[in-house]
C-alpha cells in the first residue's frame, strides 16, 4: 500500500498543479503553497524546521494553561477567599471554556483566516489575559480589603481567566494542524515524520504541564503569584516572536470557504432527492471536472449520495419553478460533488470514535479528582519525603517523557519493520491502546484501594490521546482540519463533563437511607474501589464498541 493510501481514509488524490508537471518532485503534492501563494518548494519549507517554531508556541500555552489550572483552586479560596463548593465550580467551569472554545477558533481559521493567522491574532490576546492576571496579583491589600476593593479584584481575575480562556481558542485547535500541515500527505518520508510530529507535540505539552505542576506551582506558593505570571508572559512572548519570524518557511494550506456550509449543502440536497432512485453505476454521481483533489466514492451511507444525483428536468417535476430551475445553474443546495458528499461520510465515520474518546478523557480525569482524594488517603512519605497527592499527577508527566522518545526512537522502528506501515501502528490501533490500558489503571486504583498499602497509581496512558490528535487531522477533510482537531478537545470538555455527572449519580444512589456513600468525605468509611471497578466495567464496554467501531471503520477504508 502506497503511503498517501494508508494516510486517510477515504482516499484523497491530489489533482496536478497547474503550472508544475508530476515529474517536478522539488514541489509539494498536496496544494500546500508559501508565503508567497506559490506552490511550496520541499527544500526550503515545513518540514521539522518548521514546526520546532510550532511546537514552541504549544510548549508556551501549555506552561500558562497548566500554570493557572494547577493552583486555582487554592487560588480563589486563599486569595479571593471564595469558598472551596464555589472555587471548584468556578474552576471547572473555566476549564470547560478553555475546552469548547477551540471551536470558535477552528471556524475562524478554516473559514476566514487560516491556522497561520488564527495563531497570530489569538496569542496577543492571550498575552493580553496572563497580563491582567499578572496585574490583579499587584494590587496592594488597601484597595483589597474593602467590600470594593474584593469585587474590583474578583472582576480583574475573571477577566485575566476569560480572556486566557478566549486567546486558548484560537492556539489549541490550530498549533497541531498547522503543525502537521509542514509535511506533505503524498511523500513517504515526510509522511513518517508527520507520525512522529504528533508524538513530540503531546511531549511538548507534558513538558509544559510538568514544569507548570512543579516550578511555577512552587513560586506561587512559596514566593508570589505575580512572579509565575512574568515567567509564563516572558515565554510566550519569546515564541509569539519566534513563530511570526518563521513565516517565510511554513507551508499554507489555502482556505477554501465554511466547510459548515457544505456539510449543510450536502444534508439539504439529500433530503430534497430522497425520492429520487441511486444509480447502480456511482461514476453517473455528479463530480467536478476541475477539483484540486477528489475522493474516491465509497459504498457506506448511501441516503447522503443521493446529493449527487446528477440534477435533470424529469427529476425537479416535482419541484416549484422546474422549468426556470432547469434553464439556470445547478446550484450547489441541490446537487453536490462526490468530493462533498465523501467529506461529509468522514464525519460521520468519526462521530463513534470521538464517543469512545469522551469515558477516556473521563478516566484522565480522575487524575484531579478521586485519585488525589485517594492520595490523601494513603501514607506518602518516600524516604525522608513528603510527596503532596495533588502532584500525583506530576508522575503522569514524567512518565510521558520517558515514553515518547523510546516509542517514537525504538518501538515506532520495530512496528514498522513488522507491520510494513510508514507509521508502524495505526491511529486507531493507538487509540484501543490507550482504551485498554486506562481500563486496567482503573482496575489497579480499585486494587490499590482495597489494600491501601501499594503505591499510588502510576497515572493516565498517553497513547490514545497520541492516537487522538493524529486521528481527528489525518481522517479530516482537508477544508475542516481545524475544525476536527477542535472536536478533539471537544471530547476532553465532555469526558470532564461526564466524570462529574458519574459522580453526581454515584453519590445520589449510594447515600440514600443515611449510608455514608462510596465517596465520603472520610474514604475509610466509603468504597471509592466501587467506583473505580465501576470506571474499569464501563471502559471495558468502551473498548469493546471502540473495536466494534473500529473494525468497521477500516473495511469503509479497504473499500474506498
Amino acid at each position: 500500500m502506497e503511503a498517501a493510501d494508508e494516510e486517510r481514509a477515504p482516499l484523497l488524490q491530489p489533482q496536478p498543479q497547474p503550472s508544475r508537471g508530476d515529474a517536478d518532485s522539488e514541489y509539494t503534492g498536496d496544494g500546500s503553497v508559501d508565503v508567497n501563494n506559490q506552490p511550496a518548494l520541499k527544500r526550503s519549507t515545513g518540514n521539522w524546521r518548521a514546526c520546532f517554531m510550532i511546537l514552541g508556541v504549544e510548549f508556551s500555552e501549555n506552561l500558562a494553561y497548566y500554570g493557572i489550572s494547577k493552583n486555582l483552586v487554592t487560588y480563589l479560596t486563599k486569595i479571593l477567599h471564595e469558598s472551596k463548593v464555589n472555587a471548584a465550580r468556578n474552576s471547572s467551569a473555566w476549564s470547560g471554556a478553555c475546552y469548547l472554545t477551540p471551536l470558535f477558533g477552528a471556524f475562524l481559521a478554516d473559514t476566514y483566516w487560516g491556522k497561520y493567522r488564527t495563531v497570530l491574532t489569538f496569542l496577543p490576546i492571550y498575552i493580553l489575559g496572563l497580563l491582567t492576571l499578572m496585574a490583579s496579583t499587584s494590587l496592594p491589600s488597601s484597595m483589597t480589603s474593602s467590600d470594593a476593593g474584593h469585587q474590583l479584584h474578583s472582576v480583574a481575575v475573571y477577566l485575566g481567566l476569560y480572556l486566557v480562556a478566549f486567546g486558548n481558542g484560537g492556539v489549541k485547535p490550530c498549533t497541531s494542524a498547522f503543525g502537521a500541515d509542514q509535511f506533505d500527505g503524498g511523500d513517504a518520508a515526510e509522511l513518517r515524520r508527520k507520525g512522529s510530529f504528533f508524538n513530540w507535540y503531546t511531549f511538548m505539552i507534558n513538558s509544559g504541564s510538568l514544569l507548570a505542576s512543579t516550578v511555577l506551582v512552587w513560586l506561587q506558593d512559596n514566593v508570589g503569584w505575580g512572579i509565575s505570571f512574568v515567567i509564563v508572559v516572558v515565554v510566550m512572548a519569546f515564541f509569539l516572536a519566534v513563530f511570526f519570524a518563521g513565516s517565510r518557511v511554513y507551508r499554507y494550506r489555502p482556505v477554501r470557504g465554511s466547510p459548515l456550509t457544505g456539510v449543510c449543502q450536502v444534508v439539504v440536497a439529500a433530503v430534497r432527492k430522497w425520492h429520487l432512485e441511486l444509480p447502480d453505476d456511482s461514476s453517473l454521481l455528479y463530480e467536478a471536472q476541475v477539483a484540486d483533489h477528489r475522493i474516491k466514492h465509497t459504498d457506506q451511507f448511501r441516503f447522503l449520495d443521493k446529493a449527487a444525483i446528477v440534477v435533470t428536468p424529469s427529476s425537479l417535476s416535482g419541484e416549484k419553478g422546474n422549468v426556470a430551475a432547469a434553464a439556470a445553474p445547478v446550484s450547489r443546495w441541490r446537487q453536490c460533488t462526490v468530493t462533498q458528499v465523501e467529506e461529509v461520510k468522514m464525519l460521520v465515520r468519526m462521530c463513534p470514535i470521538w464517543a469512545c474518546l469522551v469515558l477516556f478523557f473521563s478516566v484522565s480525569s480522575q487524575m484531579s479528582s478521586t485519585l488525589v482524594e485517594q492520595g490523601t488517603a494513603m501514607d506518602n512519605r518516600v524516604g525522608p519525603f513528603t510527596v503532596p497527592p495533588a502532584s500525583l499527577a506530576t508522575f503522569h508527566s514524567i512518565g510521558v517523557l520517558l515514553w515518547i522518545p523510546v516509542y517514537d526512537v525504538a518501538l515506532v522502528p520495530l512496528a514498522r519493520r513488522a507491520t510494513g506501515k510508514p507509521k508502524g501502528i495505526t491511529q486507531l490501533q493507538r487509540i484501543g491502546v490507550g482504551l485498554a490500558v486506562a481500563a486496567l489503571i482503573m482496575a489497579y486504583s480499585a486494587l490499590v484501594e482495597e489494600r491501601r498499602r501499594a503505591p499510588a497509581p502510576p497515572g493516565r496512558a498517553s497513547c490514545g490521546s497520541i492516537g487522538k490528535s493524529e486521528f481527528f487531522y489525518d481522517q479530516a477533510p482537508r477544508s475542516m482540519r481545524s475544525m476536527c482537531t477542535a472536536l478533539g478537545q471537544l471530547a476532553i470538555a465532555a469526558g470532564n463533563y461526564l466524570s462529574a455527572f458519574l459522580l453526581a449519580v454515584v453519590a445520589s444512589a449510594t447515600t440514600r437511607g443515611g449510608d455514608p456513600g462510596w465517596i465520603p468525605d472520610d474514604l475509610n468509611k466509603g468504597h471509592l474501589d466501587y467506583f473505580f471497578w465501576l470506571m474499569a466495567a464501563l471502559l471495558l464496554l468502551d473498548l469493546l464498541f471502540f473495536v466494534f467501531c473500529a473494525m468497521r471503520y477500516k473495511g469503509s477504508t479497504a473499500a474506498s
